[in-house]
């Protein structure tokens, strides 16, 4: 009995002690989210920025985001891995574009000629994702989260066009390495512009043509300032989202798992609404109906012709997958070897 006494306060200490970490597991969390540019349009303001508030909420998760676009922190999209590396932050959205310029393999699955609309799009980032995300994790101690399309990057010019082969001798505004070549490619002089810079660049004359969106450029005004919309897919401008691993890492593994399912959904849903943008903008841009997302304007529906088609598919082999094979390699050496055993088997490329 007298034993029993003196362990029973000791069985009390310990119960207690339970309930307190477990107390203290669940004890809110709170992040800091730089998250996609205002400027990019309708899946920022619509879809990420809610997501994002409403984490805790829509998730039961004991997790909150101190959510902020980057533009609004003053932070440029080409500095995301930075941003991740350095820890300010404890998710950051990759624009893998922009970000290439630091991570060259980031821009594997968005070569030009590669993704060029939704469902090939969808295959090849599947491929990708598992590899992508040990690169992510070994280089700049990021896990990967989501992984989504704005939507095929169209052509916008102030100048008539009637094809890809007019844009020789213009200028046109390009975001990576592999899409400046195929304009030189094309006859054309690649311009290296931001997003925020490219409206007020086509205003001045700065550029004749640029290439983005047809629902950010809508959002960003770019039909004021242009005639001609082609909406010929030359990428489809992959954005990822990448939570600080350590951070991660300190989640329980329930919690991990309900995250994911989190942004799973998070991605399906985005992948469904990029596409119906993409749609609605484009017939947005030269006044048809429906229009229900963006601004109408007038601007000349430029044909599509098959033999733009073959050009943009035929740049993968001859243009793109070369250049970005031989920039890649120098920086992390498995590069275009880890492409052609993910990515070839889905599109046939030996």
């Amino acid at each position: 009995m007298k034993a029993f006494k003196l362990a029973w306060p000791l069985l009390i200490a310990a119960l207690s002690l339970v309930g307190f970490a477990s107390h203290a597991q669940e004890k809110t969390v709170k992040y800091r989210a730089a998250g996609n540019l205002v400027a990019t349009g309708l899946i920022q303001q619509t879809k990420e920025q809610p997501f994002f508030e409403n984490f805790a909420k829509t998730t039961g998760l004991p997790v909150e985001f101190d959510y902020k676009p980057m533009d609004v922190l003053g932070i440029k999209d080409s500095d995301g891995l930075r941003v991740l590396k350095s820890g300010l932050f404890d998710l950051v959205t990759l624009r893998l574009a922009q970000v290439s310029r630091d991570e060259p393999f980031f821009l594997g699955p968005d070569i030009v000629g590669l993704s060029t609309d939704y469902d090939r799009a969808r295959k090849v980032s599947d491929a990708y994702r598992e590899v992508f995300d040990k690169r992510l994790q070994e280089k700049y101690g990021g896990k990967l989260l989501g992984f989504y399309p704005f939507g095929p990057q169209v052509l916008f010019c102030k100048v008539p066009i009637g094809g890809l082969s007019d844009l020789k001798g213009k200028k046109v505004r390009v975001y990576d390495q592999s899409l400046a070549k195929f304009i030189e490619k094309l006859g054309g002089i690649p311009v290296t512009l931001s997003f925020g810079e490219t409206q007020q660049a086509l205003e001045r004359g700065v550029t004749d043509c640029a290439i983005t969106g047809p629902s950010s450029a809508n959002s960003a005004g770019w039909p004021e300032v242009t005639s001609h919309f082609m909406p010929i897919g030359f990428q489809v401008a992959f954005n990822a989202y990448a939570m600080n691993l350590a951070k991660w890492n300190a989640l329980t593994p329930e919690q991990q798992t309900k995250m994911l399912a989190a942004f799973k959904k998070f991605e399906d849903e985005v992948w469904t609404y990029s596409q119906e943008l993409f749609d609605d903008a484009s017939r947005c841009n030269v006044g048809k109906e429906p229009c229900k997302t963006g601004k109408k304007f007038s601007m000349t529906d430029v044909s599509v012709k098959d033999a733009d088609k073959q050009l943009i598919q035929d740049a993968l082999t001859t243009v793109s997958f070369p250049t970005w094979s031989e920039v890649c390699d120098k920086s992390f050496d498995k590069c275009s070897t880890i492409w052609k055993q993910v990515v070839g088997p889905v599109i046939g490329f030996k």
